[in-house]
Protein backbone atom coordinates (compact mmCIF):
# COMPACT_ATOMS: atom_id res chain seq x y z
CA UNK A 1 0.00 0.00 0.00
CA UNK A 2 1.30 3.52 -0.57
CA UNK A 3 2.36 6.01 1.59
CA UNK A 4 0.40 9.31 2.43
CA UNK A 5 2.59 12.05 0.76
CA UNK A 6 4.27 13.85 4.10
CA UNK A 7 2.69 17.04 4.73
CA UNK A 8 4.66 20.44 5.89
CA UNK A 9 4.67 20.04 9.48
CA UNK A 10 1.78 22.53 11.46
CA UNK A 11 4.38 25.44 13.19
CA UNK A 12 1.62 28.06 13.36
CA UNK A 13 0.69 27.44 16.72
CA UNK A 14 4.32 27.16 17.85
CA UNK A 15 5.43 30.38 16.46
CA UNK A 16 6.16 32.81 19.48
CA UNK A 17 7.20 36.36 18.82
CA UNK A 18 8.72 38.62 21.69
CA UNK A 19 8.87 42.44 20.64
CA UNK A 20 12.44 43.82 20.61
CA UNK A 21 11.90 47.17 20.71
CA UNK A 22 9.53 50.06 21.24
CA UNK A 23 8.94 50.70 17.84
CA UNK A 24 10.21 47.77 16.01
CA UNK A 25 11.59 44.35 16.16
CA UNK A 26 10.46 40.88 16.99
CA UNK A 27 12.28 37.75 18.07
CA UNK A 28 10.77 34.60 16.15
CA UNK A 29 11.35 31.22 18.07
CA UNK A 30 9.24 28.05 17.72
CA UNK A 31 9.99 27.72 13.89
CA UNK A 32 12.81 25.53 12.00
CA UNK A 33 12.95 27.12 8.83
CA UNK A 34 14.48 24.01 6.84
CA UNK A 35 11.22 22.62 7.07
CA UNK A 36 8.63 23.26 4.73
CA UNK A 37 6.04 25.66 6.83
CA UNK A 38 2.57 25.64 6.05
CA UNK A 39 0.35 28.37 4.87
CA UNK A 40 -1.23 28.56 8.83
CA UNK A 41 2.52 29.26 9.51
CA UNK A 42 3.62 31.73 6.54
CA UNK A 43 0.54 33.68 7.51
CA UNK A 44 1.88 34.22 10.92
CA UNK A 45 5.21 35.21 10.17
CA UNK A 46 3.72 37.56 7.76
CA UNK A 47 1.15 39.35 10.20
CA UNK A 48 4.25 39.26 12.94
CA UNK A 49 6.35 41.22 9.80
CA UNK A 50 3.17 43.87 9.53
CA UNK A 51 2.95 44.44 13.09
CA UNK A 52 6.86 44.42 13.66
CA UNK A 53 8.62 45.18 10.95
CA UNK A 54 11.42 43.47 11.52
CA UNK A 55 11.63 40.37 12.00
CA UNK A 56 14.66 38.05 13.74
CA UNK A 57 14.95 34.70 13.49
CA UNK A 58 18.19 33.03 15.55
CA UNK A 59 19.70 29.38 15.32
CA UNK A 60 18.69 28.78 10.97
CA UNK A 61 20.93 26.30 10.04
CA UNK A 62 19.66 25.91 6.41
CA UNK A 63 20.92 25.38 2.96
CA UNK A 64 20.58 28.09 0.24
CA UNK A 65 17.97 26.17 -1.27
CA UNK A 66 16.21 26.26 2.06
CA UNK A 67 16.18 30.37 2.43
CA UNK A 68 14.79 30.97 -1.30
CA UNK A 69 11.88 28.17 -0.44
CA UNK A 70 11.29 30.57 2.70
CA UNK A 71 11.61 33.70 1.09
CA UNK A 72 9.61 32.54 -2.03
CA UNK A 73 6.81 31.84 0.44
CA UNK A 74 6.17 35.41 0.21
CA UNK A 75 6.32 36.62 -3.64
CA UNK A 76 8.52 36.26 -6.56
CA UNK A 77 12.16 36.76 -5.42
CA UNK A 78 13.87 39.29 -7.86
CA UNK A 79 17.26 39.56 -9.89
CA UNK A 80 19.42 42.22 -8.56
CA UNK A 81 21.05 44.35 -11.49
CA UNK A 82 24.13 45.38 -9.26
CA UNK A 83 24.86 42.69 -6.11
CA UNK A 84 26.87 40.06 -6.86
CA UNK A 85 24.62 37.15 -7.59
CA UNK A 86 25.67 33.40 -7.06
CA UNK A 87 26.09 32.16 -10.25
CA UNK A 88 23.32 29.15 -10.41
CA UNK A 89 21.24 31.02 -8.38
CA UNK A 90 20.81 34.88 -9.95
CA UNK A 91 17.97 35.45 -7.24
CA UNK A 92 20.34 34.59 -4.35
CA UNK A 93 22.67 37.65 -3.74
CA UNK A 94 26.31 36.45 -1.82
CA UNK A 95 28.10 39.50 0.22
CA UNK A 96 31.75 38.24 0.95
CA UNK A 97 33.34 41.55 2.84
CA UNK A 98 37.39 40.79 3.90
CA UNK A 99 40.09 42.35 3.68
CA UNK A 100 40.61 42.59 0.29
CA UNK A 101 36.66 43.41 -0.85
CA UNK A 102 35.97 46.13 1.86
CA UNK A 103 32.27 46.81 2.29
CA UNK A 104 30.13 49.66 0.09
CA UNK A 105 27.31 51.67 -0.53
CA UNK A 106 25.71 50.58 2.58
CA UNK A 107 26.18 52.37 5.33
CA UNK A 108 23.84 55.12 4.49
CA UNK A 109 20.45 55.16 5.69
CA UNK A 110 17.98 53.19 2.84
CA UNK A 111 15.53 51.01 1.58
CA UNK A 112 16.30 48.74 -0.81
CA UNK A 113 15.95 49.26 -4.51
CA UNK A 114 13.42 52.16 -4.13
CA UNK A 115 15.25 53.21 -8.35
CA UNK A 116 12.72 50.11 -9.34
CA UNK A 117 9.27 50.84 -10.60
CA UNK A 118 8.01 48.25 -8.09
CA UNK A 119 10.57 48.61 -4.75
CA UNK A 120 10.92 45.19 -3.19
CA UNK A 121 8.53 43.92 -0.92
CA UNK A 122 10.86 43.08 2.33
CA UNK A 123 14.05 41.50 2.14
CA UNK A 124 15.65 38.35 3.86
CA UNK A 125 19.51 38.74 5.06
CA UNK A 126 21.15 35.43 6.57
CA UNK A 127 24.32 35.33 8.22
CA UNK A 128 26.81 32.88 7.34
CA UNK A 129 30.18 34.28 8.65
CA UNK A 130 30.07 37.18 11.22
CA UNK A 131 32.91 39.34 12.41
CA UNK A 132 33.98 39.07 16.04
CA UNK A 133 33.22 42.58 16.72
CA UNK A 134 31.04 44.99 14.70
CA UNK A 135 29.39 44.49 11.53
CA UNK A 136 25.50 45.29 12.92
CA UNK A 137 22.71 46.22 11.01
CA UNK A 138 20.66 49.20 11.99
CA UNK A 139 17.23 49.71 11.19
CA UNK A 140 14.41 52.70 11.58
CA UNK A 141 10.67 52.29 11.25
CA UNK A 142 9.34 55.02 9.14
CA UNK A 143 6.04 54.83 10.16
CA UNK A 144 7.19 55.88 13.39
CA UNK A 145 9.46 58.47 11.51
CA UNK A 146 6.41 60.11 9.85
CA UNK A 147 4.26 60.05 13.42
CA UNK A 148 7.00 61.72 14.66
CA UNK A 149 6.55 64.70 12.51
CA UNK A 150 4.57 67.87 12.94
CA UNK A 151 1.37 68.27 11.74
CA UNK A 152 2.40 71.04 9.21
CA UNK A 153 5.04 69.14 8.08
CA UNK A 154 2.62 66.26 7.51
CA UNK A 155 0.44 68.03 5.13
CA UNK A 156 3.11 69.56 3.32
CA UNK A 157 4.58 66.58 2.22
CA UNK A 158 1.53 64.73 1.94
CA UNK A 159 0.85 65.23 -1.95
CA UNK A 160 4.71 65.47 -2.54
CA UNK A 161 6.53 62.77 -4.91
CA UNK A 162 10.39 62.54 -4.42
CA UNK A 163 12.29 61.50 -8.00
CA UNK A 164 14.61 58.37 -7.83
CA UNK A 165 17.98 57.14 -9.57
CA UNK A 166 20.22 54.57 -9.11
CA UNK A 167 22.62 56.93 -8.55
CA UNK A 168 25.28 55.12 -5.69
CA UNK A 169 25.63 52.03 -8.48
CA UNK A 170 26.73 54.05 -11.41
CA UNK A 171 30.10 54.69 -9.85
CA UNK A 172 30.58 50.32 -10.22
CA UNK A 173 30.66 51.04 -14.33
CA UNK A 174 33.96 51.69 -15.74
CA UNK A 175 34.67 53.62 -18.61
CA UNK A 176 35.05 50.96 -21.43
CA UNK A 177 32.64 50.23 -24.18
CA UNK A 178 31.59 47.06 -22.78
CA UNK A 179 30.40 48.34 -19.26
CA UNK A 180 29.14 51.84 -21.15
CA UNK A 181 26.74 49.58 -22.73
CA UNK A 182 25.46 47.88 -19.84
CA UNK A 183 24.98 50.96 -17.91
CA UNK A 184 22.58 52.52 -21.16
CA UNK A 185 20.67 49.24 -20.64
CA UNK A 186 20.12 49.42 -16.99
CA UNK A 187 18.79 53.16 -17.63
CA UNK A 188 16.54 52.15 -20.03
CA UNK A 189 15.13 49.51 -18.11
CA UNK A 190 15.18 51.45 -14.63
CA UNK A 191 14.81 55.33 -15.97
CA UNK A 192 14.14 58.23 -13.40
CA UNK A 193 11.06 57.73 -11.98
CA UNK A 194 8.95 59.19 -8.65
CA UNK A 195 7.62 57.76 -5.44
CA UNK A 196 5.18 59.37 -3.42
CA UNK A 197 7.10 60.70 -0.45
CA UNK A 198 4.18 59.62 2.04
CA UNK A 199 3.51 55.99 1.17
CA UNK A 200 0.43 53.87 2.41
CA UNK A 201 1.46 50.31 3.30
CA UNK A 202 -0.60 47.95 0.75
CA UNK A 203 -1.59 45.65 3.98
CA UNK A 204 -1.99 47.42 7.13
CA UNK A 205 -3.09 50.57 5.98
CA UNK A 206 -0.32 52.46 7.91
CA UNK A 207 1.17 55.63 6.26
CA UNK A 208 5.05 55.77 6.40
CA UNK A 209 7.64 58.02 5.35
CA UNK A 210 8.95 56.25 2.12
CA UNK A 211 12.03 58.65 0.91
CA UNK A 212 15.44 57.75 1.62
CA UNK A 213 18.84 59.50 0.68
CA UNK A 214 20.64 57.13 -0.83
CA UNK A 215 18.09 57.25 -4.03
CA UNK A 216 16.53 60.04 -4.14
CA UNK A 217 17.27 62.83 -6.40
CA UNK A 218 14.85 65.73 -5.64
CA UNK A 219 11.42 66.76 -5.14
CA UNK A 220 9.44 66.56 -7.96
CA UNK A 221 7.92 70.40 -9.51
CA UNK A 222 10.67 71.68 -7.04
CA UNK A 223 14.31 73.80 -7.27
CA UNK A 224 17.38 71.97 -5.75
CA UNK A 225 17.58 74.83 -3.26
CA UNK A 226 13.99 74.30 -2.40
CA UNK A 227 14.07 70.94 -2.12
CA UNK A 228 17.69 70.07 -0.61
CA UNK A 229 16.72 71.77 3.08
CA UNK A 230 13.17 69.63 2.98
CA UNK A 231 14.71 66.07 1.89
CA UNK A 232 17.75 67.02 4.89
CA UNK A 233 14.90 67.24 7.51
CA UNK A 234 13.01 64.48 6.38
CA UNK A 235 16.27 62.03 6.34
CA UNK A 236 16.75 63.00 9.87
CA UNK A 237 14.16 61.47 11.35
CA UNK A 238 15.54 57.95 10.51
CA UNK A 239 18.87 59.25 13.12
CA UNK A 240 16.34 59.72 16.09
CA UNK A 241 17.87 56.79 18.20
CA UNK A 242 13.97 56.21 19.69
CA UNK A 243 12.91 55.45 15.75
CA UNK A 244 15.97 52.74 15.62
CA UNK A 245 16.03 49.22 16.40
CA UNK A 246 19.72 47.51 16.06
CA UNK A 247 20.54 43.47 14.78
CA UNK A 248 23.41 41.80 16.31
CA UNK A 249 24.57 39.14 13.75
CA UNK A 250 25.23 35.76 14.52
CA UNK A 251 26.16 32.85 12.22
CA UNK A 252 22.61 31.24 10.98
CA UNK A 253 20.79 34.60 12.07
CA UNK A 254 17.86 35.08 9.62
CA UNK A 255 16.17 38.59 9.55
CA UNK A 256 12.70 39.45 7.62
CA UNK A 257 12.44 43.27 7.10
CA UNK A 258 9.58 45.19 5.46
CA UNK A 259 11.22 47.01 2.94
CA UNK A 260 7.86 49.46 2.32
CA UNK A 261 8.10 50.49 6.10
CA UNK A 262 11.93 50.40 7.54
CA UNK A 263 15.22 51.94 6.18
CA UNK A 264 18.40 50.33 7.23
CA UNK A 265 22.08 50.90 7.91
CA UNK A 266 24.57 48.50 7.36
CA UNK A 267 27.45 49.49 9.66
CA UNK A 268 30.75 49.13 8.58
CA UNK A 269 32.87 49.06 11.77
CA UNK A 270 33.91 45.15 11.10
CA UNK A 271 36.92 45.89 8.57
CA UNK A 272 39.30 44.37 7.49
CA UNK A 273 37.24 41.15 9.57
CA UNK A 274 34.99 38.62 7.25
CA UNK A 275 31.86 38.84 6.89
CA UNK A 276 29.81 36.82 4.47
CA UNK A 277 26.07 37.64 4.13
CA UNK A 278 23.19 35.80 2.09
CA UNK A 279 20.13 37.68 0.68
CA UNK A 280 16.87 37.37 -1.34
CA UNK A 281 15.06 40.15 -2.12
CA UNK A 282 10.98 40.36 -2.65
CA UNK A 283 9.13 41.89 -4.90
CA UNK A 284 6.97 44.22 -4.65
CA UNK A 285 4.03 46.71 -6.00
CA UNK A 286 3.66 50.54 -7.19
CA UNK A 287 4.00 52.72 -4.12
CA UNK A 288 0.65 54.38 -3.10
CA UNK A 289 0.24 57.64 -1.53
CA UNK A 290 -2.29 59.67 0.36
CA UNK A 291 -3.88 60.55 -2.95
CA UNK A 292 -5.21 56.69 -3.33
CA UNK A 293 -8.49 55.54 -1.22
CA UNK A 294 -7.00 52.30 0.99
CA UNK A 295 -9.61 49.67 0.91
CA UNK A 296 -7.53 46.82 2.91
CA UNK A 297 -7.72 46.09 6.79
CA UNK A 298 -6.44 48.03 9.18
CA UNK A 299 -3.58 46.61 11.00
CA UNK A 300 -2.57 48.96 13.73
CA UNK A 301 0.56 49.01 15.47
CA UNK A 302 1.45 46.28 18.24
CA UNK A 303 1.18 47.96 21.56
CA UNK A 304 3.53 47.57 24.42
CA UNK A 305 2.26 45.87 27.44
CA UNK A 306 3.25 47.75 30.55
CA UNK A 307 4.14 46.31 33.90
CA UNK A 308 2.17 47.79 37.08
CA UNK A 309 5.40 49.81 37.77
CA UNK A 310 5.34 51.22 34.42
CA UNK A 311 3.41 54.43 34.79
CA UNK A 312 2.72 56.82 32.09
CA UNK A 313 3.90 60.34 31.87
CA UNK A 314 2.60 63.38 33.41
CA UNK A 315 0.81 65.92 31.68
CA UNK A 316 3.12 68.11 33.63
CA UNK A 317 6.23 66.45 32.12
CA UNK A 318 7.00 67.94 28.99
CA UNK A 319 10.69 66.44 28.64
CA UNK A 320 8.57 63.03 27.43
CA UNK A 321 7.22 62.74 24.23
CA UNK A 322 5.41 59.47 22.44
CA UNK A 323 5.01 59.30 18.99
CA UNK A 324 1.71 57.06 18.26
CA UNK A 325 2.14 55.63 14.19
CA UNK A 326 -0.74 56.75 12.68
CA UNK A 327 -3.51 54.51 11.41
Amino acid sequence: MEQAASSPRDHATQIEVARLGYNLGGGVSGVDLSQSLDSGSIQAINHALLENEVLVFRDQDITQDQFMEFGRAFGELTVSPFSPNSEDRPELIILDNHRDNPPKLTDNWHSDETFRETPPKATMLRAVISPKIGGDTMFASMTAAYAGLGDQTQRLIGDLRFLVDFTPFRRVFGNDADSQHKLREIEKEHPIRSHPMVRVHPESGRKSLFVNSQFAIGIEGMKDSESRPLLEMLYAQARIPEYQFRVQWQPNTLVFWDNRAVLHYAIHDYYPQRRIMERVTIKGDVPVGLDVAYTGAHIPRREIELGENDAPPTSGDSSVRIFERSS
